[in-house]
């Protein structure tokens, strides 16, 4: 007699994600593509934004700067309140407050009032940003799936650029530029709902209690640093930039100094003694600049240089952000066979090969050669963003993963402040200096606008006539020409820089 037995129901592998996980990761790409899409739809937005608010070129980048700034001065202070009030609590939060103040940016009718609504961007987008990479790192437990799921997070801020250029060009083609901020409302109509339904709640279990002081010292380090930093590019050493320098230098040793006593820190800076960790954070750093300076200026050059509608500029990039999602998804797969090191350091070669497409194929850049660039570019960018941001977040118990997502994500806005404040500074400095605006063209107002910006001189030659607004445009594409061919040669310095850093820094990394 033969006895039927009913198979035993296997239970699922401890620590492995299931279902409901991968549909919060799901979730936490909402934020993601909001912030990305944000970050790549201004910078599509500027020639529009240049003819209706007639800013100053210092005012241009003050609008594209503000929101990194406000973002790098709040990140560490956000990543460690959410370890202490709850990630999923301060995600919901700052979704909230990013939606309110995106449809008041929509409708700033001076620039003052756009940077205004920018740095309260920054502000909330800093709640948002530690909230996703820190609880990634205590929703997915193996080592593995979350190497994998941090692929996917780093490629959905690929996929926001990508879809950025792309709703914003058809946006931009139909409705004015302040349409582009509107399209993070459904974004949070969705993302709160199901934030609450699938996200877990997690937080650090003994987080001590919150310390104003070191929030209130990370500001006066991060702030002064990086505005000293953009200040330079633009008017060089003066007593602003001075000033703002020492002030960041004694705010951060006082901080350091804060952190070493205190016995639960806003922030473990004996983390920076790890070579890996600090190596991780530099190079995630430069990969954003690298990738911000580009999109700052071949936006520009695409649509007031070559003369393609927005949309179409968009489609020229859109190429090369597809490919940094699938970088960032295929890296998985080649760390096991070629180490952290070695893909890391050969992203950042790919970065200045980019930057060299982009300035010596052709006599003049085209359409061409910056979509080829921007497709080299993104490869680089895909490996490095996936991998840094996974040893910085490996490198930590899983109850401090708040603070380290905060310092990753801090060194990914320095870079994107870096991204303007050189790269842009470099770009709009040498268009000055080369620009020649006709001296009775115009009101005074539109000849200082023409001599700041493309976008101001583009703007004046429409209004002059023919003969003269021909001149302007041929010295005004002239001037920005030479000014891409400076920036994108100091771009393709740092990154071989950058690449040579990471080889010697990132030698311990695990595969």
């Amino acid at each position: 007699m033969s006895i039927r037995t009913t198979p035993r129901q296997v239970a699922p592998t401890p620590g492995r994600a299931g279902w409901r996980q991968w549909g919060a990761l799901v979730v936490l790409m909402l934020p993601v593509l909001m912030v990305s899409m944000d970050n790549t739809v201004l910078s599509f937005a500027l020639p529009d934004i240049s003819t209706s608010l007639h800013p100053s070129g210092n005012a241009l980048l003050w609008v594209v700067d503000i929101y990194a700034l406000m973002l790098a001065g709040l990140l560490v202070a956000m990543g460690s309140l959410g370890d202490r009030v709850g990630r999923r609590r301060l995600l919901v939060i700052g979704a909230v407050g990013f939606a309110v103040v995106s449809f008041f940016a929509a409708q700033a009718t001076d620039v003052s009032q756009l940077v205004l609504a920018r740095a309260l961007l920054g502000v909330f987008g800093a709640t948002l940003m530690p909230s996703t990479l820190s609880l990634l790192r205590n929703i997915f437990v193996d080592r593995q799936q979350r190497r994998l799921a941090i692929a996917v997070w780093a490629a959905g801020f690929s996929a926001g650029a990508a879809l950025g250029p792309v709703i914003g060009g058809w946006l931009l083609e139909h409705f004015t530029w302040g349409s582009v901020f509107l399209i993070n409302l459904p974004v949070v109509a969705l993302l709160v709902p199901l934030a609450l339904w699938l996200v877990p709640e997690s937080r650090d279990p003994n987080p001590g209690p919150i310390d104003p002081v070191s929030i209130v010292l990370s500001m006066t380090t991060m702030l002064p640093i990086v505005y000293a930093i953009k200040s330079y590019a633009e008017h060089g050493l003066t007593g602003t930039v001075a000033w703002s320098v020492a002030l960041g230098v004694a705010s951060i040793v006082v901080f350091v100094r804060r952190q070493l006593v205190r016995e639960n820190p806003l922030v473990d800076v004996r983390l920076f003694s790890n070579r890996v960790f600090s190596g991780a954070l530099v190079a995630n750093m430069l990969s954003l600049m690298g990738l911000t300076g580009f999109l700052y200026f071949s936006a520009q050059f695409l649509q007031l240089v070559v003369g393609l509608e927005p949309m179409d500029a968009a489609l020229v990039l859109v190429p090369g952000l597809v490919a940094t999602i699938v970088a960032g998804l295929t890296v998985v797969r080649l760390v096991p066979i070629f180490g952290v090191r070695a893909v890391v350091s050969a992203s950042f070669a790919l970065s200045a090969v980019g930057y060299a497409i982009a300035t010596f194929v052709g006599e003049v850049p085209s359409a061409w050669s910056i979509a080829v660039a921007f497709l080299v570019l993104g490869v680089g960018i895909g490996f490095a963003e996936t991998l840094t941001n996974d040893v910085v977040v490996s490198s930590v118990p899983a109850e401090k993963s708040g603070s380290a997502s905060a310092l990753s994500e801090t060194a990914y806005e320095i870079g994107a402040v870096l991204g303007t404040a050189v790269l842009g500074g470099i770009l709009t400095a040498r268009y000055r200096a080369e620009v020649s605006v006709p001296p009775l063209a115009g009101t005074e107002a539109q000849r200082e606008a023409a001599g700041e910006t493309l976008g101001g001189a583009m703007d004046l030659a429409s209004q002059i006539p023919h003969q003269v607004g021909d001149w302007l445009v041929g010295s005004a594409h002239l001037a920005f020409d030479h000014a891409v061919q400076a920036t994108t040669s100091v771009a393709i310095v740092i990154a071989l820089g950058a690449a040579v850093v990471s080889w010697f820094t990132l030698r311990d990394a695990e595969r």
